[in-house]
């Protein structure tokens, strides 16, 4: 290829890259600014090349590009398509090359073993590392044997009074694992198993929630296609009866990947929500709240989903805001219906032929106003206080109102008031003394029964037929975009209706003013501390809590209404005074007629159809899965929990709900920390969305998937067409060969390593893969130990640990920070450090340092040598292990069973030995020695780096290194045999300054105190190696220019972004560094050259 066309190319990615927005429109200019974009490259670049002839071409280019600028615009589009096309092409190419990887060989674990026996190890180990193999039988071995349960607290040596427990956030009995529960499971299992592993008492449980309106939907979903039944045509009982069927079939599933996550949960005193216990808290709570007076029944405006016919919170409520007229599917209606519009309408002045044009975005609603209001202030209007309006369709008369709260530049600054449908609306109703008129029922249809030609439309349908009545009135004005934001049903994706309904709520003002003064006096902590602004903000406007649901799958009300000869009067009076509250039907009946005044047998009782909010048992999770409202074993040693760890997006459905709630039903906090982790997206930033195709299943990971099974998986799910076609596409472009095999313990350490405090993951599968590989690499570590030791190795006591050799003190003492990096790590919930530092101690210490640097030794035959070697050895691995286990268990568990015990070593696992401390290894700690040696892989770099630049990448050449110290001579002298083999060396002398070196040397400069000189005599052809280095000179200097050219084109600095320009820039730099380098060593080996001659 001439230089020319790889400037062509060049220039034209750059534009491609960079300047699409403004330079690949669909326009002539564009096409023509693309154009001379390459040929002015091409000039430049021949230019550089080209010497004293590049003044002609430029002349002839000009020339031709005069004389034949039509064809040559022609040849130029044709040109371009044609490099756009091979351009793109490469760039995919590149891409997915990057994604692609090797399939590994699986090994199968296939000795008979019984669930719950012990895994044989007698075996030795399979050639690499195979999640398949690690991972069988581990699991079942460890249940079986009760480490998981704080009673195997009794049995550690290392015991202490300290207890520590946690309940992981209960996934719903319907759902499946996603990547929020594998990062909730590996960081609360990593704390877990430290905690254990420590000697405290732990307890970590699981639970599951009943999930009502999911549960509920996917039940009669299965009805109506097996047996064609709705719930109703088959009755409370006997449906109730055919979700538990369910629950029974289904329900275990999730606790099963759990499992296939390796957490160490305690499945003995597993918590179901609906399980009788569960239940019992949940009726107790109810009542103590009654009874403090923090739970009452109310008429009042409610989110109500159409969708689900029921209530839900206003945290359930999620706002989609809308630029203008927007298209949205609404649950119910095949075509997609339009919202973001105001429209506009006249109400006829009483006696006048004045009017007053009200503008709405909900003008189905208009049959249900009883007012129109203005600002007192607007004098548009002020002559129109208290004058009547006539409605068009019902001949309802209805006041204008002078009203503070409207905003007079909103619209028309007259706005209709339809109490019952609209929270703004109602307050003005409560304060005016309106009338309230329901027009939209529980189904969404609409309910006047004044207007037939509404009755029993659908709400939106009925918004087309108000309109179209208005216009034949002469009433309609007009309707424009409007900027507004839609309140949704968050489980349903319904529009939210506000109705008037009696439900009951919790009056939470009191508890959310305890739950600030918590965290404000740090009695609990929130982490990260930027939570605590959000705590706050959210609890001191918060609302009371609608706790009713209209559902039969929950926790039914334990409420009864009350009916006695003439209390239907009573009734009429006073709706709330006829509801009874107890903890059963006998109580409440007693409670009822000491109210009352009235004897037993007189009352009849109906106890509430609905049921509590499914977060209203969930807020009790803390205490009522240790037995609560009884005073059990449990509740006195884990209560309060120590950690909430917990997904920042439950802060409020879950979070402050458990504070509220334990503090007023137990007096004191659920725990004294919440650790809230980082949410989880794909490697582009984007969320995690199935219509994006970006969704990852833990368990592909995991097992590893195919791309044509990811596909199947799309399918299996509920997306249109289009979405069907953006997932797939966006599938093969994340996993173009699926998603390899990681195993369970790569995953954890992974989503581990990526939890920075505050920041969202960016989970790439490259990264897990990365983890995978390094499990090889421990895998291969434990097998050369294993192969060192021996068959007859005994361990010694890790204080009889003799430490003679400077690289054996130095590996000891790095083991001896990572320990303290970890313990720290753990006690503030630094995942992120705390892998890093076991990571960089296995791969950059332990595999790349010390194991090439006592192979040696090993082979040396100097027994005392090789025995000292040995314990450091093992010491080593088995303390690595230790630290690894919390977050790899199974391969932990696999590789320690295989080595040999410490005498008075009683573990029967990894998994309740004790974790190392630097209390233990104290004198290991050596930090002159981790100074020493940072010298000595600073010579190592140097030489590495001299070695690459004269391509000697197989030779072993002679090496000399000068000191202008006798410190630093004796620190080089200490590691003299590391130092050879690491920068492997075929000698290493080292000296003081003034001593001569031998000629033919490439020089590096360590510091001002220490240089290296590596012999290129007999290593090398010089003249053959500088036609090498001139070639690549050529190309990077090629390369440079192309760069810097890039930034010189009109428009760089204004449309290329800042971001763009700064990595833009590292790479010029990069650049500029080679070419100097590789300058310096043609003109150096141009030296030699000369002196050979």
């Amino acid at each position: 290829m001439t230089l020319a066309c790889i400037s062509c190319r060049v220039a034209l990615s750059y534009q491609q890259l960079y300047l699409s927005p403004f330079a690949c429109g669909s326009g002539p200019n564009a096409l023509h600014w693309a154009a001379s974009s390459v040929t002015l490259n091409c000039r430049q670049q021949s230019t550089l090349a080209g010497g004293h002839n590049s003044e002609a071409s430029s002349s002839e280019s000009r020339s031709t590009w005069a004389k034949n600028k039509a064809e040559k615009e022609k040849r130029l589009r044709e040109k371009i398509s044609t490099i756009k096309a091979k351009t793109a092409a490469q760039e995919t190419t590149t891409e997915d090359e990057k994604k692609q990887w090797k399939q590994k060989e699986t090994f199968l674990y296939d000795l008979p073993t019984l669930p719950g026996e012990k895994k044989d190890t007698s075996m030795p180990l399979p050639q690499s590392y195979s999640p398949h193999y690690v991972e069988a039988c581990w699991y079942s071995w460890w249940q079986k044997q009760g480490f998981f349960k704080p009673e195997w607290h009794s049995k550690q040596p290392h015991a202490k009074v300290q207890f520590f427990s946690l309940c992981i956030p209960p996934p719903n009995v319907t759902g499946s694992l996603h990547l929020g529960h594998a990062l909730t499971v590996a960081i609360e299992d990593a704390l877990t198993r430290w905690k254990r592993m420590q000697g405290c008492k732990v307890l970590w449980v699981p639970g599951c929630d009943h999930a009502g309106i999911a549960t509920q939907a996917v039940v009669e979903r299965k009805l109506l296609k097996e047996r064609g039944l709705l719930r109703h045509e088959l009755g409370r009982e006997e449906f109730l009866q055919e979700v538990w069927r369910w629950k029974d079939e289904k329900g275990d599933e999730i606790y099963q990947q759990l499992k296939r996550l390796g957490a160490s949960l305690d499945w003995d005193r597993a918590c179901f929500t609906m399980d009788h216990g569960f239940s019992d808290a949940v009726t107790e709570a109810f009542v103590r709240l009654y009874d403090a007076g923090l739970i009452y029944r109310s008429r009042q405006l409610v989110n109500w989903s159409c969708a689900l016919k029921s209530t839900i919170s206003d945290i359930e409520v999620e706002s989609q805001s809308l630029s203008g007229r927007t298209y949205l599917s609404v649950p119910g209606y095949e075509e997609k219906l339009p919202f973001g519009e105001m429209i506009t309408f006249a109400y006829r002045v009483q006696d006048s032929g004045e009017e007053v044009d009200v503008a709405t975005t909900r003008p189905e609603t208009m049959v249900g106003d009883v007012a129109v209001a203005v600002h007192p202030d607007d004098q548009r209007y002020t002559h129109l206080h208290n004058k009547m309006l006539e409605h068009p369709f019902t001949g309802r008369l209805m006041p204008v109102l002078p009203e503070a709260s409207v905003d007079k530049d909103l619209g028309t600054g007259a706005v209709k008031v339809t109490p019952a449908h609209d929270y703004a609306d109602y307050e003005i109703g409560l304060k005016h003394k309106l009338p309230v008129m329901s027009v939209i029922g529980e189904d969404g249809t609409m309910t006047v029964e004044s207007i037939p030609w509404l009755k029993g439309l659908k709400r939106f349908h009925a918004r087309k037929k108000v309109i179209d009545a208005l216009k034949e009135k002469g009433l309609f004005r007009g309707s424009k975009d409007h900027s507004m934001v839609l309140p949704l049903c968050s489980r349903s994706g319904d529009v939210i209706e506000p109705l008037m309904k009696s439900q009951w709520f919790v009056n939470c003002q009191l508890m959310a003013e305890k739950a600030m003064e918590a965290v404000d006096t740090q009695h609990l902590q929130l982490l990260p501390k930027f939570y605590e602004k959000k705590w706050r903000n959210w609890l001191s406007q918060i609302s009371d809590w609608c706790i009713s649901r209209q559902l039969w799958w929950g926790h039914q009300i334990p409420a009864y209404k009350v009916s006695f000869p003439g209390s239907e009067d009573i009734e009429k009076s006073d709706s709330g005074s006829l509801w009874i509250v107890g903890r059963t039907q006998a109580e409440a009946r007693s409670r009822a007629a000491e109210t009352l005044k009235r004897r037993e047998e007189e009352l009849t009782l109906h106890r509430d159809p609905d049921v509590l909010d499914t977060w209203f048992s969930s807020g009790l999770f803390p205490f009522a899965m240790l037995g609560w409202p009884k005073e059990t074993a449990d509740l006195k040693d884990f209560y309060p929990n120590s950690i909430l760890e917990t997904g920042s997006d439950l802060i409020f459905f879950w979070v402050a709900r458990m504070v509220m709630l334990g503090q007023q039903l137990t007096g004191q906090l659920p725990f004294s920390q919440v650790y809230f982790h980082s949410m989880v997206r794909d490697a582009h930033g984007r969320k995690m969305s199935k219509s994006l195709g970006n969704v990852i299943d833990p368990l592909d990971v995991i097992s590893g998937i195919t791309l044509q099974r990811l596909h199947e998986k799309l399918q299996e799910g509920n997306l249109d067409p289009q979405e069907m076609l953006i997932a797939q596409e966006g599938q093969k472009k994340d996993f173009p060969m699926g998603i390899p095999e990681c195993g369970t313990d790569a995953l954890r350490f992974a989503l581990c390593s990526f939890s920075s405090q505050g920041e969202d993951i960016k989970l790439d599968i490259g990264a897990v893969l990365s983890t995978r590989h390094f499990c090889n690499k421990v895998w291969n570590a434990m097998k050369f130990t294993l192969a060192a030791l021996g068959e007859d190795f005994v361990p010694q006591p890790v204080e009889m640990l003799c430490l003679d050799s400077a690289i054996d003190r130095w590996i000891c003492s790095r083991l001896h920070h990572a320990v303290s990096v970890c313990n720290h790590g753990f006690q503030h919930y630094n995942f992120h450090a705390v892998t890093k530092a076991v990571h960089s101690f296995w791969l950059h210490s332990l595999c790349d340092v010390y194991l090439e640097c006592v192979k040696p030794v090993l082979q040396s035959g100097y027994v005392t040598r090789v025995r000292t070697t040995q314990q450091v050895l093992y010491s080593c691995i088995e303390t690595a292990l230790h630290l690894l286990s919390p977050f790899m268990p199974y391969l932990t568990e696999e590789l320690w069973q295989r080595l040999p015990r410490r005498t008075g070593e009683t573990a029967p696992s990894i998994c309740v030995a004790r974790f190392p401390s630097t209390e233990e290894l104290v004198s290991w700690h050596c930090p002159e020695e981790e100074v020493n040696f940072q010298l000595v892989q600073d010579v190592v770099h140097v030489v590495r780096s001299l070695r690459a630049d004269y391509q000697l990448t197989k030779a072993h050449p002679k090496l000399y290194i000068s000191c202008s110290q006798e410190s630093t001579c004796h620190i080089l002298e200490l590691y003299h045999d590391p130092l050879q083999v690491l920068s492997r060396s075929r000698s290493v002398r080292i000296f003081m300054s003034g001593e001569d070196v031998p000629n033919n040397c490439a020089v590096g400069i360590v510091n001002d105190q220490c240089q290296v000189y590596m012999a290129l005599e007999g290593q090398l052809d010089f003249q053959k190696e500088l036609c090498k280095l001139q070639s690549r000179l050529q190309k990077l200097e090629e390369q440079l220019a192309a760069a810097v050219y890039r930034t010189q084109v009109t428009g760089y600095d204004e449309r290329v972004p800042a971001a763009v320009q700064q990595e833009h820039s590292k790479k010029i730099l990069a650049l500029q560094t080679e070419v100097e380098k590789i300058k310096l060593v043609i003109s150096h080996m141009q030296q030699m050259v000369k002196n050979a001659t």
